[in-house]
């Protein structure tokens, strides 16, 4: 038996690593419609003609679909790490996609841009950080994605970075809490079967 077909035989943990990762994908495009649908029903603070606000820090308020962000970046890595870089770039294009068609239409642009800009982002972070250091490879990509998510959505759809701070500070506390699952799916699915080279992934090192 070649290498190569030692490499492709399954594992028993495979079929865990797929489920885990199509859940990941389904609970990825989900984040996009909930957070239209948050912005406009779920806040402490909810004015007309105005998005709903939620406080993310004392003193500190930001759009409540904010949260969704930083979780939809986490699940990105996870459809990454479980299923690989083809299925995570595809799960970047269609969700690109599908926040172009829920956003407001005067928002269009600026939801989809700042979806494209801060996915890619988080792909070229985590892709070369995940096989060594998981938690730091998610901490890491996803920080910087939903910075830049921050930065590009506010400017342009408003030309303006009044509220930065709220946004980036409402999308890391979503990042933080979703660490401990990463860990706990680190200790179920074993480095050894995850990412083994799914899509465009190279094989494990042996």
């Amino acid at each position: 038996m070649t290498k190569h077909q030692s490499y492709r035989e399954p594992t028993e943990e495979q079929p865990v690593s797929h489920a885990i990762g199509g859940i990941a994908l389904l609970g990825f495009l989900s984040m996009i419609p909930l957070a239209n649908w948050m912005i406009g029903h779920v806040g402490t603070v909810c004015a007309t003609g105005q998005p709903c606000l939620v406080p993310v820090f004392p003193g500190l308020l930001a759009p409540s679909g904010v949260v969704t962000v930083g979780v939809a970046l986490v699940l990105r890595d996870v459809v990454q790490r479980c299923l690989g870089r083809l299925w995570g770039l595809g799960a970047i294009a269609a969700g690109a996609a599908l926040s172009a068609l829920v956003a407001p239409a005067s928002l269009v642009l600026a939801s989809a841009v700042a979806f494209l800009c801060s996915e890619l982002a988080d792909f070229a972070v985590y892709t070369p950080l995940q096989r060594r250091r998981l938690v730091l490879a998610v901490f890491a990509s996803a920080t910087l994605g939903l910075v830049i998510d921050s930065i590009v959505f506010l400017w342009l759809a408003f030309g303006s970075l009044q509220f930065l701070e709220g946004q980036v500070v409402g999308k890391l506390w979503a990042v933080l809490v979703s660490l401990p699952f990463i860990r706990v799916l680190r200790r179920v699915v074993p480095g050894s079967s995850w990412c083994q080279g799914r899509g465009l992934d190279s094989p494990p090192r042996r």
